[in-house]
């Protein structure tokens, strides 16, 4: 089929513009259709100047064309009867060796630049294209392969994530559960017993009320009885009426209230609880890191902002604000530590990333005083006035009570950091969007004179 297709190709190829018989002395017009000479000779003999072409009547100044004798030999070939030719394309009796195999390139385009290639060098020519369009699609699926794997790793890292904040989910809801269904045998157990102290109150009230109605009854009998008597008598016992009448007092009326139990479950109460018995670290500071006018001292716990520290220079310290980190970094796990602020006019307690920036300058009580800063989340008090919290956005705070002891919990694994009031045990704030990497514990003293103090394991306990 391909054979035949081909050949009929070819034949209409080897056909004349002008006369549709086979060519005979072909030449190639500048268009680059194939006429015969002698059938130009006939179109153009009334014709001067610039001439058309027979087939799409292009102008062709001057006559010229091109002599092209190759086609006339494919003519030959191209009028060959089909029974006269083989499978493979050749006629029979002809021999492979005794003439190369031509192909069409099909990199070129037909007339006028028609023209047929030896086999061997069509495959060597088209291998080297194939081999550059191979390198080409490498070179596109490569990072395809790299985006999938990539992809595939972010959805396995996805279920882990979900899984872990699922079973935390689990774990916080049964553990809430549980302390609510102590705290309901706990309330109902007082209900009942005030039930029972108040009833006992009303009762033992309820018997002196009726005493006492008994009391007047008789009085009040006795008192009908002396009227019935003379006038002499009745004169005569006026005065011990009245006296017995001031005598019976009247009894006090027992009143019962309950006690409120409207009770609210502190956030993350439960949660928070099991986080210090578990995650809680021994955190210290790192001298080498502190600014210039803070004292730490020996036991590495606390730090205070004062008097200039004559100290050599060193790179890691922290040139103008008063701030300090600590000693360790964190990358994995969870860790929770406590900081006490109960004095403190200003400070800020978080975690950074290095390098974190430690020449930038903040004048100071200025409304930058604690600008966002590439690197850092935490939350802060500014001059006793406004509670914030720094990441990505700086964001005021309205805690219910003022806290006195901040608590910090840095969970690597899903990649948050959250602070708690530990005064009424609430959740401050809550970052969920860290990136990987290591978080070093931040510390900002202000420039009160108060000491900002990490609070030990022992405290914790």
């Amino acid at each position: 089929m391909e054979l035949a297709a081909g050949l009929a190709d070819l034949q209409a190829e080897a056909r004349c513009s002008v006369c549709k018989e086979y060519l005979k002395n072909p030449g190639t017009m500048e268009c680059g259709h194939k006429v015969c000479l002698s059938c130009t000779s006939v179109f153009w003999e009334d014709l001067k100047g610039s001439v058309p072409c027979p087939s799409c009547h292009l102008n062709c100044p001057g006559r010229n064309f091109l002599s092209n004798q190759p086609p006339g030999e494919f003519t030959e070939v191209a009028i060959l009867p089909p029974e006269r030719t083989s499978r493979s394309g050749r006629q029979e009796g002809e021999h492979p060796w005794e003439k190369p195999q031509q192909v069409s390139c099909p990199l070129r385009s037909f007339p006028p630049n028609h023209f047929v290639w030896p086999v061997e060098n069509a495959i060597v020519c088209h291998r080297k294209q194939i081999d550059c369009y191979i390198k080409l699609w490498r070179e596109m699926v490569e990072p395809i392969q790299k985006a999938i794997s990539t992809q595939r790793k972010g959805s396995l890292e996805l279920r882990k994530r979900t899984e872990c904040r699922r079973e935390r989910v689990r774990s916080q809801y049964e553990q809430n559960r549980l302390f609510l269904q102590v705290e309901r045998k706990k309330i109902l157990g007082h209900l009942q017993s005030e039930e029972m102290d108040g009833l006992s109150k009303l009762n033992k009230n309820l018997a002196k009320l009726s005493d006492h109605a008994s009391l007047l009854k008789s009085l009040l009998k006795d008192l009908k009885s002396q009227c019935e008597k003379s006038e002499l008598a009745l004169l005569a016992s006026v005065k011990d009426w009245y006296e017995r009448y001031k005598q019976s007092g009247w009894p006090e009326m027992a009143l019962v209230t309950l006690k409120g139990y409207d009770y609210r479950l502190p956030l993350q109460y439960s949660d928070l609880d099991r986080i210090i018995k578990r995650f809680q670290v021994d955190v210290i500071l790192d001298p080498e890191t502190a600014n210039y006018k803070l004292t730490v001292s020996k036991d590495k716990k606390t730090v205070k902002y004062g008097s200039w520290e004559r100290v050599p220079y060193s790179s890691r310290k922290f040139c103008f604000d008063p701030a300090v980190l600590g000693s360790e970094g964190y990358s994995s796990d969870r860790q929770y530590w406590e900081v006490d602020v109960e004095l403190k006019m200003e400070w800020v307690l978080g975690v950074c990333r290095e390098p974190f920036p430690r020449s930038r300058y903040a004048e100071r009580f200025s409304d930058e005083q604690f600008s966002v800063q590439d690197g850092l989340w935490g939350v802060g008090l500014d001059n006793s006035q406004t509670y914030v919290a720094l990441g990505g956005e700086k964001i005021h705070l309205l805690p219910k009570v003022s806290p006195t002891r901040i608590g910090i919990f840095l969970d690597s694994e899903m990649y948050e950091v959250s602070f708690y009031n530990l005064r009424d045990k609430s959740l401050l704030y809550r970052f969920s969007d860290l990136p990987r990497g290591t978080f070093w514990p931040y510390f900002y003293t202000g420039y009160d004179y108060e000491p900002l103090k990490i609070c030990t394991v022992a405290d914790l306990e």
